[in-house]
Protein backbone atom coordinates (compact mmCIF):
# COMPACT_ATOMS: atom_id res chain seq x y z
CA UNK A 1 0.00 0.00 0.00
CA UNK A 2 1.46 3.41 -0.94
CA UNK A 3 1.63 6.44 1.50
CA UNK A 4 1.45 9.99 0.51
CA UNK A 5 1.90 12.78 2.74
CA UNK A 6 -0.71 15.34 1.35
CA UNK A 7 0.06 18.88 2.42
CA UNK A 8 -2.00 22.14 2.74
CA UNK A 9 -1.17 25.73 3.61
CA UNK A 10 -3.80 25.52 6.56
CA UNK A 11 -5.78 22.09 7.18
CA UNK A 12 -8.27 21.10 7.90
CA UNK A 13 -10.38 24.47 6.59
CA UNK A 14 -13.93 24.67 6.20
CA UNK A 15 -13.73 26.53 2.74
CA UNK A 16 -11.76 23.85 0.96
CA UNK A 17 -13.64 20.39 1.30
CA UNK A 18 -12.48 19.15 -1.61
CA UNK A 19 -8.56 18.63 0.18
CA UNK A 20 -10.81 16.23 2.67
CA UNK A 21 -12.85 14.63 0.21
CA UNK A 22 -9.63 13.48 -1.97
CA UNK A 23 -7.73 12.06 0.94
CA UNK A 24 -10.45 10.10 2.14
CA UNK A 25 -11.08 8.75 -1.57
CA UNK A 26 -7.50 7.93 -1.83
CA UNK A 27 -7.85 5.95 1.34
CA UNK A 28 -10.49 4.26 -0.65
CA UNK A 29 -8.25 3.27 -3.30
CA UNK A 30 -6.00 2.05 -0.65
CA UNK A 31 -3.51 4.55 0.21
CA UNK A 32 -2.19 5.27 3.49
CA UNK A 33 -2.40 9.13 3.76
CA UNK A 34 -0.34 11.16 6.23
CA UNK A 35 -2.45 14.95 6.19
CA UNK A 36 0.15 17.49 6.87
CA UNK A 37 -0.36 21.53 7.72
CA UNK A 38 2.01 24.28 7.92
CA UNK A 39 -1.03 26.20 10.06
CA UNK A 40 -2.94 24.76 12.68
CA UNK A 41 -6.66 26.25 13.18
CA UNK A 42 -9.02 25.73 15.96
CA UNK A 43 -11.91 23.37 14.45
CA UNK A 44 -14.84 21.64 16.12
CA UNK A 45 -17.01 19.72 13.91
CA UNK A 46 -17.59 16.27 13.70
CA UNK A 47 -14.97 14.73 11.01
CA UNK A 48 -12.96 17.46 10.87
CA UNK A 49 -11.97 17.00 14.07
CA UNK A 50 -11.05 13.82 13.70
CA UNK A 51 -8.99 14.14 10.60
CA UNK A 52 -7.35 17.44 12.13
CA UNK A 53 -6.41 14.98 15.29
CA UNK A 54 -4.33 12.65 12.72
CA UNK A 55 -2.80 15.58 10.79
CA UNK A 56 0.70 16.18 11.20
CA UNK A 57 1.28 20.16 11.97
CA UNK A 58 4.58 22.49 11.79
CA UNK A 59 3.74 23.97 15.46
CA UNK A 60 4.21 23.64 18.06
CA UNK A 61 8.14 23.67 16.33
CA UNK A 62 10.35 21.13 18.19
CA UNK A 63 13.81 22.61 18.96
CA UNK A 64 15.98 19.79 18.51
CA UNK A 65 14.81 19.35 14.97
CA UNK A 66 14.96 23.32 14.55
CA UNK A 67 18.53 23.05 15.12
CA UNK A 68 18.59 19.64 13.07
CA UNK A 69 17.15 21.42 10.03
CA UNK A 70 19.20 24.43 10.37
CA UNK A 71 22.43 22.50 10.08
CA UNK A 72 21.23 20.60 7.30
CA UNK A 73 20.30 23.97 5.07
CA UNK A 74 23.64 24.65 5.56
CA UNK A 75 25.70 21.38 5.33
CA UNK A 76 23.73 20.38 2.29
CA UNK A 77 23.97 23.26 0.21
CA UNK A 78 24.85 21.55 -2.73
CA UNK A 79 21.32 19.35 -2.36
CA UNK A 80 19.50 22.92 -2.52
CA UNK A 81 21.86 25.16 -4.41
CA UNK A 82 19.58 25.55 -7.55
CA UNK A 83 16.66 26.48 -4.75
CA UNK A 84 19.11 29.25 -3.19
CA UNK A 85 20.13 30.40 -6.48
CA UNK A 86 16.91 31.31 -7.29
CA UNK A 87 15.80 32.73 -4.34
CA UNK A 88 18.48 35.12 -4.37
CA UNK A 89 19.77 35.82 -7.28
CA UNK A 90 16.84 35.22 -9.78
CA UNK A 91 13.26 36.80 -10.43
CA UNK A 92 12.07 40.08 -9.38
CA UNK A 93 10.39 39.32 -6.19
CA UNK A 94 10.88 41.78 -3.64
CA UNK A 95 13.80 41.17 -0.58
CA UNK A 96 10.77 40.19 1.71
CA UNK A 97 9.51 37.99 -0.60
CA UNK A 98 13.26 36.69 -0.49
CA UNK A 99 13.47 36.00 3.06
CA UNK A 100 10.10 34.41 3.52
CA UNK A 101 11.16 32.01 0.74
CA UNK A 102 14.66 31.03 2.52
CA UNK A 103 12.68 30.98 6.05
CA UNK A 104 10.33 28.55 3.73
CA UNK A 105 13.58 26.21 2.59
CA UNK A 106 14.61 25.59 6.82
CA UNK A 107 10.89 24.72 7.16
CA UNK A 108 10.59 22.18 4.43
CA UNK A 109 13.84 19.98 6.11
CA UNK A 110 12.35 20.22 9.14
CA UNK A 111 9.31 18.92 7.69
CA UNK A 112 11.41 16.31 5.59
CA UNK A 113 12.74 15.56 9.29
CA UNK A 114 9.17 14.70 10.99
CA UNK A 115 8.04 12.40 7.87
CA UNK A 116 11.61 10.59 8.06
CA UNK A 117 10.72 6.93 8.51
CA UNK A 118 7.43 7.09 7.68
CA UNK A 119 7.41 5.38 4.17
CA UNK A 120 6.38 8.58 2.86
CA UNK A 121 6.76 7.78 -1.53
CA UNK A 122 4.71 10.98 -2.65
CA UNK A 123 3.87 14.54 -1.45
CA UNK A 124 0.76 15.67 -2.85
CA UNK A 125 0.53 19.80 -1.89
CA UNK A 126 -2.98 21.80 -2.44
CA UNK A 127 -2.72 25.40 -3.95
CA UNK A 128 0.61 27.06 -5.25
CA UNK A 129 0.97 29.51 -1.29
CA UNK A 130 3.91 29.25 0.59
CA UNK A 131 2.96 25.51 1.45
CA UNK A 132 3.96 24.23 -1.63
CA UNK A 133 7.81 25.43 -1.52
CA UNK A 134 7.85 23.91 1.63
CA UNK A 135 6.72 20.22 0.24
CA UNK A 136 9.17 20.49 -2.49
CA UNK A 137 11.59 20.71 -0.11
CA UNK A 138 11.08 18.30 1.73
CA UNK A 139 10.37 15.85 -1.24
CA UNK A 140 13.80 16.77 -2.38
CA UNK A 141 15.17 15.99 1.63
CA UNK A 142 13.54 12.85 1.45
CA UNK A 143 14.44 11.81 -2.28
CA UNK A 144 10.81 11.28 -3.02
CA UNK A 145 8.66 13.43 -5.58
CA UNK A 146 6.18 16.18 -5.40
CA UNK A 147 2.88 17.50 -7.45
CA UNK A 148 0.92 20.03 -7.04
CA UNK A 149 -3.27 20.97 -7.73
CA UNK A 150 -3.44 24.88 -8.28
CA UNK A 151 -6.73 26.40 -8.59
CA UNK A 152 -7.20 30.02 -8.73
CA UNK A 153 -5.24 32.85 -6.58
CA UNK A 154 -2.30 30.79 -6.70
CA UNK A 155 -2.02 30.75 -10.12
CA UNK A 156 -3.14 34.54 -11.18
CA UNK A 157 -2.32 36.61 -7.88
CA UNK A 158 0.36 35.06 -5.79
CA UNK A 159 2.50 32.87 -8.10
CA UNK A 160 5.69 33.82 -6.42
CA UNK A 161 8.24 30.84 -7.40
CA UNK A 162 5.86 29.07 -9.48
CA UNK A 163 8.31 28.62 -12.28
CA UNK A 164 10.99 26.96 -9.91
CA UNK A 165 7.70 24.74 -8.30
CA UNK A 166 6.76 23.48 -11.84
CA UNK A 167 10.12 22.37 -12.95
CA UNK A 168 10.75 20.20 -10.44
CA UNK A 169 7.31 18.70 -10.07
CA UNK A 170 6.75 15.51 -11.06
CA UNK A 171 3.35 16.76 -12.50
CA UNK A 172 0.64 19.27 -11.98
CA UNK A 173 -2.97 19.38 -11.70
CA UNK A 174 -5.24 21.91 -12.20
CA UNK A 175 -8.93 22.69 -12.07
CA UNK A 176 -9.63 24.92 -15.58
CA UNK A 177 -8.80 24.54 -19.24
CA UNK A 178 -7.84 28.33 -18.55
CA UNK A 179 -5.28 27.73 -15.58
CA UNK A 180 -3.82 25.21 -17.79
CA UNK A 181 -3.71 27.62 -21.06
CA UNK A 182 -2.10 30.17 -18.58
CA UNK A 183 0.29 28.20 -17.18
CA UNK A 184 1.73 26.86 -20.61
CA UNK A 185 1.86 30.15 -21.98
CA UNK A 186 3.86 31.98 -19.06
CA UNK A 187 6.05 28.80 -18.43
CA UNK A 188 6.67 27.56 -21.94
CA UNK A 189 9.55 25.78 -20.98
CA UNK A 190 6.98 23.52 -18.89
CA UNK A 191 6.02 20.32 -20.73
CA UNK A 192 2.38 19.86 -21.92
CA UNK A 193 2.45 16.34 -20.42
CA UNK A 194 3.60 17.79 -17.08
CA UNK A 195 0.03 19.92 -16.61
CA UNK A 196 -3.24 17.92 -16.42
CA UNK A 197 -7.20 19.32 -15.95
CA UNK A 198 -8.87 17.70 -13.15
CA UNK A 199 -12.60 19.60 -12.22
CA UNK A 200 -13.64 19.49 -8.75
CA UNK A 201 -17.07 18.31 -8.28
CA UNK A 202 -19.89 18.84 -5.97
CA UNK A 203 -22.57 15.68 -5.10
CA UNK A 204 -26.21 15.87 -5.21
CA UNK A 205 -27.48 13.82 -2.87
CA UNK A 206 -30.87 14.15 -1.83
CA UNK A 207 -31.10 18.05 -2.72
CA UNK A 208 -32.64 18.12 -6.23
CA UNK A 209 -34.61 20.87 -7.00
CA UNK A 210 -37.60 19.53 -5.42
CA UNK A 211 -36.68 18.32 -2.43
CA UNK A 212 -35.84 21.67 -1.90
CA UNK A 213 -38.63 24.00 -2.68
CA UNK A 214 -39.68 25.65 0.10
CA UNK A 215 -42.90 28.30 0.31
CA UNK A 216 -41.41 32.14 0.46
CA UNK A 217 -43.21 33.76 2.94
CA UNK A 218 -42.13 37.22 1.15
CA UNK A 219 -42.10 38.61 -2.66
CA UNK A 220 -38.81 40.09 -2.21
CA UNK A 221 -36.53 38.99 -4.86
CA UNK A 222 -33.56 37.67 -2.45
CA UNK A 223 -29.78 37.56 -4.09
CA UNK A 224 -27.58 35.22 -2.30
CA UNK A 225 -23.64 35.45 -2.18
CA UNK A 226 -21.59 32.81 -0.50
CA UNK A 227 -17.91 33.37 0.09
CA UNK A 228 -15.19 34.43 2.98
CA UNK A 229 -15.32 37.85 3.36
CA UNK A 230 -11.85 38.72 1.71
CA UNK A 231 -10.51 41.08 -0.55
CA UNK A 232 -10.48 38.76 -3.84
CA UNK A 233 -14.22 38.11 -3.03
CA UNK A 234 -14.76 41.71 -3.50
CA UNK A 235 -18.33 41.52 -1.55
CA UNK A 236 -18.14 45.43 -1.69
CA UNK A 237 -18.98 45.34 -5.37
CA UNK A 238 -21.95 43.59 -4.45
CA UNK A 239 -23.00 46.27 -2.00
CA UNK A 240 -22.62 48.95 -3.91
CA UNK A 241 -24.44 47.63 -6.55
CA UNK A 242 -27.41 46.66 -4.28
CA UNK A 243 -26.70 50.72 -3.20
CA UNK A 244 -28.36 50.72 -7.08
CA UNK A 245 -30.59 48.51 -6.80
CA UNK A 246 -32.40 50.35 -4.62
CA UNK A 247 -32.04 53.64 -6.22
CA UNK A 248 -34.13 52.08 -8.95
CA UNK A 249 -36.73 50.54 -6.22
CA UNK A 250 -36.27 46.80 -7.09
CA UNK A 251 -37.46 45.34 -4.10
CA UNK A 252 -35.01 43.26 -3.13
CA UNK A 253 -32.94 41.26 0.08
CA UNK A 254 -29.38 40.92 -0.38
CA UNK A 255 -27.18 38.05 2.00
CA UNK A 256 -23.85 37.26 2.13
CA UNK A 257 -22.79 34.05 3.76
CA UNK A 258 -19.39 34.09 4.96
CA UNK A 259 -16.68 35.00 7.61
CA UNK A 260 -13.69 36.92 7.06
CA UNK A 261 -11.27 39.88 8.17
CA UNK A 262 -13.65 42.04 5.20
CA UNK A 263 -16.28 41.81 8.09
CA UNK A 264 -16.03 45.19 9.30
CA UNK A 265 -15.36 47.32 6.75
CA UNK A 266 -18.27 45.65 4.72
CA UNK A 267 -20.64 46.63 7.86
CA UNK A 268 -19.22 50.21 7.45
CA UNK A 269 -20.48 50.85 3.95
CA UNK A 270 -23.78 48.94 4.74
CA UNK A 271 -24.41 51.60 6.85
CA UNK A 272 -22.73 54.26 4.41
CA UNK A 273 -25.10 53.08 1.85
CA UNK A 274 -28.18 52.93 3.76
CA UNK A 275 -28.55 49.03 3.53
CA UNK A 276 -29.49 47.93 6.61
CA UNK A 277 -32.82 47.13 5.65
CA UNK A 278 -31.75 44.91 2.80
CA UNK A 279 -28.30 43.88 3.05
CA UNK A 280 -27.45 41.05 5.67
CA UNK A 281 -23.89 39.43 6.89
CA UNK A 282 -24.94 36.05 8.06
CA UNK A 283 -21.73 34.73 8.81
CA UNK A 284 -20.18 31.24 8.21
CA UNK A 285 -23.17 28.55 7.32
CA UNK A 286 -23.18 25.24 7.88
CA UNK A 287 -23.83 23.16 4.85
CA UNK A 288 -27.44 22.02 5.83
CA UNK A 289 -28.01 25.85 6.16
CA UNK A 290 -26.58 26.93 3.12
CA UNK A 291 -28.55 24.51 1.43
CA UNK A 292 -31.94 25.96 2.06
CA UNK A 293 -30.19 29.22 1.94
CA UNK A 294 -30.03 28.26 -1.55
CA UNK A 295 -33.39 27.01 -1.92
CA UNK A 296 -34.47 29.97 -0.79
CA UNK A 297 -32.57 32.13 -3.07
CA UNK A 298 -34.05 33.60 -6.43
CA UNK A 299 -30.29 34.28 -8.17
CA UNK A 300 -26.33 33.48 -6.48
CA UNK A 301 -24.15 35.74 -7.39
CA UNK A 302 -20.58 35.94 -7.40
CA UNK A 303 -18.17 39.32 -7.45
CA UNK A 304 -14.79 37.78 -7.35
CA UNK A 305 -11.58 39.02 -8.68
CA UNK A 306 -10.29 35.88 -9.26
CA UNK A 307 -11.21 31.96 -8.91
CA UNK A 308 -10.72 28.46 -9.98
CA UNK A 309 -14.37 27.55 -11.18
CA UNK A 310 -16.24 27.89 -7.44
CA UNK A 311 -18.32 25.14 -5.83
CA UNK A 312 -20.78 28.07 -4.74
CA UNK A 313 -21.54 28.12 -8.27
CA UNK A 314 -21.90 24.50 -9.10
CA UNK A 315 -23.59 24.20 -5.40
CA UNK A 316 -26.85 26.56 -6.97
CA UNK A 317 -26.97 25.09 -9.99
CA UNK A 318 -27.32 21.86 -8.78
CA UNK A 319 -30.36 23.36 -7.02
CA UNK A 320 -31.94 25.07 -10.00
CA UNK A 321 -31.08 28.05 -9.30
CA UNK A 322 -30.09 31.43 -12.05
CA UNK A 323 -26.39 32.81 -11.08
CA UNK A 324 -24.37 35.48 -12.17
CA UNK A 325 -20.24 35.62 -12.35
CA UNK A 326 -17.96 37.68 -14.12
CA UNK A 327 -16.61 36.31 -16.69
CA UNK A 328 -12.88 35.39 -15.65
CA UNK A 329 -10.31 32.29 -15.47
CA UNK A 330 -11.93 29.45 -15.44
CA UNK A 331 -16.03 30.33 -15.10
CA UNK A 332 -17.00 30.67 -18.35
CA UNK A 333 -16.20 26.49 -18.49
CA UNK A 334 -19.29 26.11 -15.73
CA UNK A 335 -21.41 28.96 -16.51
CA UNK A 336 -22.20 29.27 -20.18
CA UNK A 337 -23.88 32.53 -20.63
CA UNK A 338 -27.34 32.41 -21.34
CA UNK A 339 -27.61 28.71 -21.04
CA UNK A 340 -26.73 27.68 -17.70
CA UNK A 341 -26.22 31.06 -16.08
CA UNK A 342 -25.10 34.44 -16.77
CA UNK A 343 -21.63 36.26 -17.37
CA UNK A 344 -21.29 39.70 -16.72
CA UNK A 345 -18.24 41.96 -17.60
CA UNK A 346 -15.66 41.68 -14.65
CA UNK A 347 -15.31 45.02 -13.13
CA UNK A 348 -18.32 46.24 -14.58
CA UNK A 349 -21.58 47.27 -11.49
CA UNK A 350 -23.47 48.92 -14.69
CA UNK A 351 -23.24 45.15 -16.17
CA UNK A 352 -24.09 43.63 -13.39
CA UNK A 353 -27.21 45.87 -12.08
CA UNK A 354 -28.47 45.18 -15.62
CA UNK A 355 -28.52 41.69 -15.50
CA UNK A 356 -29.41 41.23 -12.25
CA UNK A 357 -32.92 43.54 -13.15
CA UNK A 358 -32.87 41.07 -16.01
CA UNK A 359 -33.64 38.20 -13.91
CA UNK A 360 -35.63 39.87 -11.54
CA UNK A 361 -38.07 40.29 -14.95
CA UNK A 362 -37.92 37.32 -16.20
CA UNK A 363 -37.56 34.27 -13.14
CA UNK A 364 -40.55 32.84 -14.14
CA UNK A 365 -39.26 31.92 -17.65
CA UNK A 366 -35.79 30.42 -16.45
CA UNK A 367 -36.88 26.89 -16.13
CA UNK A 368 -35.18 25.67 -19.16
CA UNK A 369 -31.88 27.41 -18.24
CA UNK A 370 -31.81 26.80 -14.54
CA UNK A 371 -32.52 22.42 -15.52
CA UNK A 372 -29.65 22.94 -18.20
CA UNK A 373 -27.37 24.13 -15.75
CA UNK A 374 -28.21 21.34 -13.28
CA UNK A 375 -27.33 18.83 -16.09
CA UNK A 376 -24.39 20.57 -16.95
CA UNK A 377 -22.96 20.38 -13.31
CA UNK A 378 -24.40 16.41 -13.54
CA UNK A 379 -22.24 15.45 -16.42
CA UNK A 380 -19.06 17.16 -15.71
CA UNK A 381 -18.50 18.28 -12.12
CA UNK A 382 -20.02 15.75 -10.41
CA UNK A 383 -17.50 14.80 -7.55
CA UNK A 384 -17.56 11.42 -7.00
CA UNK A 385 -16.90 10.36 -10.67
CA UNK A 386 -13.92 13.33 -10.90
CA UNK A 387 -12.72 12.24 -7.12
CA UNK A 388 -12.56 8.57 -8.67
CA UNK A 389 -10.72 10.05 -11.80
CA UNK A 390 -8.08 12.21 -9.96
CA UNK A 391 -7.26 9.52 -7.73
CA UNK A 392 -6.90 6.97 -10.72
CA UNK A 393 -4.82 9.28 -12.23
CA UNK A 394 -2.84 9.78 -8.97
CA UNK A 395 -2.20 6.21 -8.70
CA UNK A 396 -1.05 6.24 -12.33
CA UNK A 397 1.78 8.22 -11.87
CA UNK A 398 2.84 7.29 -8.92
CA UNK A 399 3.30 3.49 -10.09
CA UNK A 400 6.72 4.28 -12.15
CA UNK A 401 8.21 5.64 -8.97
CA UNK A 402 7.37 2.73 -6.91
CA UNK A 403 8.58 0.44 -9.58
CA UNK A 404 11.89 2.19 -9.38
CA UNK A 405 14.79 1.26 -6.47
CA UNK A 406 14.02 2.04 -3.14
CA UNK A 407 14.87 6.00 -2.62
CA UNK A 408 17.54 7.22 0.01
CA UNK A 409 16.96 10.05 2.18
CA UNK A 410 19.54 12.29 0.66
CA UNK A 411 19.46 14.80 4.10
CA UNK A 412 21.51 11.62 6.19
CA UNK A 413 23.44 10.45 3.65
Amino acid sequence: MPTIAYFANQFPSLVEPYVVDEIEELRKHGVNVIPCSARQIAISGGTLDAIAAETLYLQPLRFGLMLHAAVLCLAKFPLLKDLYLRILFQGREPLSRRLRAILHTWLGVYYALLLEGKSVEHIHVHHGYFGSWIAMVAARGLGITFSMTLHGSDVLLHAAYLDTKLKNCSFCVTVSEFNRRHLLEQYPEVSLRKIVVHHLGVDPGKDSPAALRLTRTDTRFLIVSVGRLHPVKDHAFLVRACHTLKSRRIPFDCVIAGEGPERRRLERLIRDCDLEREVHLLGHLSSFELSHLYARSDVVVLTSHSEGIPLVLMEAMLRGKPVLAPSITGIPELVLDGETGFLYHAGSQEDFVAHVELIFHSLSALGPLCRAARQHVLEHFYRGKNLAAFCDFLLVQLHPARESQPHENPLLQ
